[in-house]
């Protein structure tokens, strides 16, 4: 029968307590178990047999909690080593420095490092287990960023105007299209995937690597995408573009028209007099984060192309098409809905 507990805990310490017994961390775990049961009737020598410890060591935990509440139950990592903290005060100075124009240094040359500055010498798995554990670092690629060679003011102006012609083409005012261009490989893009542990993923490249280049637009409002095929990346790619957006949305007979602006950058292909068909918006270099366009390339060859063998550019050039309509349909029933979410 359960007795009356001399332990006892307010609400917020029972709430915590029940927290705390659905840590991962065992010890504290089954502290906070047994306070629970001490505090609804059981035995300080029930409940030592059922966690299998001393009688003595239930009576510890009990008085413990009786004194500092839940606080005393949580387990304290133990303190780093000596050497464990001169190494880690060493690799954050080194790793703190910019990536760009720095040594690599890759796990023999930090250990190296560190014993020459610290004298400390580690091993490559204990300095990689230190790493990873202790300092929160990991092993990973840099990526490019065009940051340092953007004009920081054109920037922000032309983010401003985006953000203005949203709002127009959002009350329907205007028709906003996003353009870039991109290509694919019949060596397909490789993405990450699921894999049973110790399988080795792998896909097969067959022959020579053929490119097809897509030209595409972004209707912002519909969320759907008009997209051109090539073999190049001209002038005369880009006129065919302009043709089916012109077919699409331009002037119809007895219908009214919206204005088009078109967002693009100021690439080669961009700067024919064939541009002054439309209304454009024009990017400052190095922004393309600015281009609403970009995430349906990264959508499309991440998700959808990814992993995918073609045996030719033409299969390739109708697996892209394909795709691009699944696109379109998935995002026709969310408009004025960013594309990064597909993404």
């Amino acid at each position: 029968m359960s007795g009356r507990s001399t332990v006892r805990a307010d609400a917020e310490q029972r709430r915590l307590l029940a927290d705390l017994a659905q840590s991962r961390e065992r010890g504290e775990a089954g502290r906070a178990r047994a306070s629970r049961l001490t505090m609804s009737g059981w035995s300080g020598p029930r409940i030592a047999e059922a966690f299998g410890v001393s009688k003595s060591t239930i009576r510890l935990w009990r008085m413990a909690f009786m004194r500092a509440s839940v606080a005393v139950l949580r387990s304290s990592p133990p303190p780093a080593p000596v050497k464990v903290r001169r190494a880690l005060e060493v690799a954050e100075k080194v790793l703190s420095v910019p990536v760009a124009n720095r040594p690599n240094r890759t796990l023999p040359r930090l250990a190296e490092e560190i014993a020459e500055r610290s004298g400390v010498r580690l091993t490559r798995s204990r300095l990689s287990v230190v790493l990873r554990k202790k300092g929160d670092c990991r092993w990973r690629r840099p990526r490019h960023t065009l940051k340092g060679a953007q004009d920081a003011d054109a920037v922000d102006r032309s983010g401003l105007r985006r953000k203005l012609l949203k709002a127009q083409a959002e009350v329907g005012g205007i028709v906003l299209l996003f353009d870039d261009e991109s290509e694919a490989l019949t060596h397909p893009d490789l993405a990450h995937v699921w894999a049973k542990r110790g399988a080795d993923p792998r896909v097969p490249a067959l022959g020579r690597a053929a490119q097809v280049a897509m030209l595409g637009v972004l209707d912002w409002t519909r969320c759907e995408s008009t997209v051109h095929t090539s073999r190049t990346k001209r002038s005369a790619d880009f006129i065919a573009l302009l043709e089916a957006v012109d077919r699409l949305y331009g002037p119809k007979p007895g219908a009214a028209g919206k204005p088009i602006v078109l967002v693009l950058d100021n690439g080669p292909t961009h700067t024919s007099k064939a541009t002054l068909a439309a209304r454009a918006q024009w990017l400052p270099k190095y922004a393309p984060e600015l281009n609403d366009t970009e995430t349906v390339w990264r959508d499309l060859k991440r998700h959808h192309l990814a992993q995918q063998t073609s045996a030719g550019a033409n299969d390739l050039d109708r697996a892209i098409h394909k795709v691009v309509v699944k696109l379109n349909l998935e995002r026709r029933h969310r408009p004025l809905i960013s594309p990064r979410i597909a993404a």
